[in-house]
């Protein structure tokens, strides 16, 4: 595993490994013990340039490869994912802190996707359309964009520069990604290494590690890319859309949540209590559908906050690479400062900490509050971290209120006894997810994921990836004679 830190803290550009030219260095921590794991040399414009470029020339042939040939890279590279599974797990418990839960969990869906992949090669489909004038033929083709920019985030980086990377590479585009700072290599170079192993032509895929103090706008705002697919904050998705709209580039935007998980009257307590506490506490709450709030009807609040704090209370904190813990860093100061300020605002509004955990470095462990005023700030934004807000609810219509009562609307969870009620609940939900009786952390290679409001725009998985990464072009052709008006 330490070798990768060693051997690919570079870029990697027109098939090429080399170092960035910047003035200054990406230097890439492991959040639990700051032990240095790398040292990289950002990009500069002129090489974001370079790649961009190398991608769209490469990107030409690639189209018109047969797409079973296509298909053999992607089949290569999810062996080559088996293969190293061992290693890229303690990559990832290295670099961003994951648990080896977290990292199983992550490796499993990145493995799905990556089989996706293979079938997405061989998706794109032509139409033949009728048409209103005699001899006329229409033919719909469905052609890759060209070169789609992805920029990764750090909490699933494996996983989520995958997610984009592989689907826009089977449909027969070019790619450039542009992993977080803090996941340099699980988000970016480790793939790049991968899919180079895999047989990947030279250029189609570049990494480019830098930072907007570097490069400014300029990943986003070269001419070559058509799509740019970000996966992080809506406020940096919101400069990204505004970016892209003038300059008629498409945005594919996965951003971030406020889920609420919602238990019934009539719910299953224990169960809600365990699916409740992995949406809220998975990867220490870093994820976009975590449960921030905790939504239970007074009917059976006092049963459920009970069971919730005292399987809170066993969650062990402390370091990744322990199979025990569950709890480990978050990926930065920064992100423990503003959790540590999240329970301070808290307690100054009136509220109440069944748990307060505590603080060390980047470990912040576990804290549960109760009675947050309606009005607060907190119950509206994302908290991302290992803090839950539990708040009563009495009766449905309250509910639904509550849990819409949020600029975001990605995913969200509804417990009870009669799963029918939940569907016709979920329907009542703002969200582009909900999920009857589970958790509120769910992605699957087929099914459309994305949010509605702040969480995003468009979708990915399965047929969407054609959505996303590829257009359509209308060719007709007059078999007979056209007649003209002059």
């Amino acid at each position: 595993m330490s070798s990768y830190f060693t051997d690919l803290a570079q870029q990697y550009i027109d098939g090429e490994w080399r170092a960035g030219t910047g003035s200054w260095d990406i230097i890439d921590f492991d959040p639990y013990n700051d032990e240095k794991l790398a040292s990289i040399t950002i990009a500069t414009v002129d090489e974001v340039d370079q790649a961009y470029r190398a991608a769209a020339r490469a990107q030409k042939d690639w189209a018109a490869t047969n797409p079973y040939t296509r298909r053999a890279v992607f089949e290569k590279a999810l062996r080559l994912v088996e293969e190293r599974e061992e290693e890229i797990a303690g990559a990832i418990v290295a670099e961003l802190g994951g648990t080896r839960l977290k990292a199983a969990f992550e490796l499993h869906l990145a493995k799905e996707f990556l089989r996706e992949s293979v079938h997405l090669a061989l998706a794109p489909e032509g139409r033949i359309i009728p048409s209103p004038v005699d001899g006329k033929e229409n033919r719909v083709y469905r052609v890759p964009v060209g070169v789609v920019g992805v920029i990764s985030p750090f909490n699933f980086p494996f996983l989520l520069s995958l997610k984009s990377v592989a689907p826009a590479l089977a449909l027969g585009n070019g790619v450039v990604l542009k992993p977080h700072q803090n996941t340099p290599v699980v988000g970016g170079s480790l793939i790049a290494k991968i899919f180079e192993d895999a047989g990947l032509p030279a250029g189609l895929l570049n990494v480019v590690i830098t930072d907007i103090a570097e490069i400014g706008d300029a990943f986003i705002e070269h001419p070559v890319p058509k799509v740019i697919s970000f996966t992080g904050s809506d406020q940096v998705g919101r400069h990204v859309a505004t970016v892209c709209a003038p300059l008629f580039k498409r945005a594919v935007l996965e951003l971030g949540g406020n889920s609420a998980l919602v238990v019934l009257d009539d719910a299953d307590v224990d169960y809600a209590v365990d699916a409740a506490v992995f949406s809220r506490y998975v990867h220490q709450g870093q994820v976009c559908m975590a449960a921030n709030r905790v939504l239970v009807d007074r009917a059976v609040a006092d049963e459920f906050t009970e069971k919730f704090v005292a399987k809170v209370r066993t969650l062990k904190a402390g370091d990744p690479r322990d199979p025990e813990t569950v709890i480990g860093p978050v990926i930065n100061a920064r992100q423990a400062d503003a959790l540590t300020g999240v329970v301070e605002q808290a307690l100054s509004e009136g509220a109440t900490a069944l748990v307060r955990g505590g603080r060390s470095n980047n470990l912040v462990e576990p804290s549960v509050i109760t009675g947050l005023p309606a009005g607060s700030a907190l119950l509206r934004q994302e908290v991302f971290g290992p803090v839950a807000f539990l708040v009563p609810f009495d009766g449905e219509e309250e509910a639904v209120r509550l849990v819409n009562d949020t600029p975001y609307g990605l995913s969200g969870a509804v417990h009870t006894g009669d799963v029918e009620r939940g569907v016709r609940f979920a329907k009542r939900i703002d969200t582009g997810m909900f999920h009857v009786n589970d958790g509120t952390v769910h992605d699957e290679p087929i099914v459309p994921f994305g949010g509605e409001k702040h969480s995003g725009v468009g979708r990915l998985n399965g047929d969407t990836m054609l959505d996303a990464f590829t257009t359509t072009k209308w060719i007709s052709v007059q078999h007979g004679r056209s007649g003209f008006p002059f």
